[in-house]
């Protein structure tokens, strides 16, 4: 299946920023947006904007395997994750989380303890970017942490994490846990019958849904001190006041559905397209490593660092191969990646890693093209950098 790029030419290998529209979603979109109806009105075109909403719900739930109505539909993952911890964090409890959370996690978690900076905890994670389960049990130790929020998979290396011993701890301890999904979801199972998370966001667009569109699963029974970011008519059981888009939501559901259906067999296929692209990256380029790579990781995800190759030079070098440099919510910052240099990089060689990510339109043949065109692009800048540091 080809994916939609920005031109003929081009390998798209940045599902982790934005996963092309699946053919479903897109249909779907296109349906609902030849209709009209706002999802609130009673007439018969409400009713039926109602019911795609309602069609949508149903489908997340079933990827999620959790009720219905246990989802919450927002703008996005941003959103959903300042719901949630705005909802389950409480004034005098510590919030936990760790270093290389996304910004939407961390920076929310800021500004909600920033009056006592104490309260909030940052774990540390270890070169292979896994947090200590020993540091998060004795911080847990005095019953003070209110609410934990872990990431389900990272968003720049792809690590996993272990959720199901977190929250049996942080349960233990009296504590919430909430979990930033947003790049699992749709790409590995993650069934909220067995772990037993208070609080999941995620964002259609990763998984081949529309962009703008999220959700926020509030697991029925969590005790929550809730307080809405947007108050007004009271839609989504007043979690989340506005007009509903109900072609997004529509479409999400779409894309949820389909990769429901094809979970284990694009899981195999991706992973393999995974270690055939390090496989060839490391054997043709020197002084390069796999960040992360000892760790469960997402099958499609690689942070591969080419050490003293400027990551910006390496992708201007490859115009027909779009990756990143990082997180796309952090492209222009000035800083190098917070969760690399969490790891233990320096600076320069966070500075020289690039991500790749896979997806479900993603082929051998565009790895292998892209793997070609990376090596030439990094020997490309390493070459010129000799040149320039010799006529210097």
């Amino acid at each position: 299946m080809k994916a939609a790029t920005e031109g003929p030419d081009v390998v798209y290998l940045d599902y982790n920023a934005t996963a092309p529209m699946r053919p479903e979603a897109v249909a779907t979109v296109i349906d609902v947006m030849r209709s009209v109806g706002n999802a609130s009105s009673p007439h018969a075109p409400g009713r039926d904007a109602a019911r795609r909403v309602d069609v949508a719900r149903r489908q997340l739930a079933e990827l999620l395997n959790c009720s219905p109505g246990e989802i919450i539909f927002t703008a996005g993952a941003t959103e959903a994750n300042n719901l949630a911890l705005r909802a389950a964090h409480t004034i005098g409890h510590r919030l936990v989380t760790s270093r290389v959370e996304h910004p939407a996690v961390l920076e929310t978690a800021r500004d909600l303890t920033k009056d006592l900076p104490a309260s909030l905890v940052l774990l540390a994670v270890d070169r292979d970017g896994l947090v200590d389960p020993a540091e998060l049990e004795h911080v847990l130790g005095d019953g003070s942490v209110g609410l934990v929020s872990l990431m389900a998979a990272n968003n720049e290396t792809g690590v996993l994490t272990d959720l199901d011993p977190v929250v049996k701890a942080a349960h233990a301890a009296g504590a919430l846990v909430h979990t930033d999904a947003t790049q699992m979801i749709g790409r590995l199972p993650l069934d909220l019958a067995e772990v037993d998370v208070d609080l999941l966001s995620l964002s259609a667009h990763k998984f081949g849904g529309p962009q703008g569109v999220g959700a926020l699963f509030v697991r029925r029974g969590a005790m929550l001190p809730f307080r809405p970011l947007l108050t007004g008519g009271g839609q989504e059981r007043g979690w989340r006041a506005g007009t509903l888009n109900v072609a997004g939501i529509a479409g999400a559901g779409a894309a949820a559905a389909a990769a429901h259906r094809s979970f284990a067999e694009e899981a195999r296929r991706i992973g393999r397209l995974r270690d055939l692209l390090e496989e060839s990256l490391t054997a043709q380029v020197s002084a390069c490593w796999i960040n992360g790579g000892r760790s469960p990781r997402l099958p499609g995800v690689s942070s591969v660092t080419f050490d003293g190759t400027p990551a910006d030079a390496v992708i201007a070098a490859m115009p027909g191969v779009a990756v990143s440099d990082g997180s796309a919510c952090a492209s222009g910052a000035p800083t190098p990646s917070h969760v690399l240099l969490a790891m233990g990089l320096t600076r320069e060689q966070a500075d020289s890693t690039v991500r790749f990510s896979l997806g479900y339109a993603t082929t051998e043949a565009e790895v292998i093209d892209a793997a070609d065109a990376v090596a030439r692009a990094v020997r490309h800048v390493r070459t010129t950098m000799t040149s320039a540091h010799v006529s210097t």
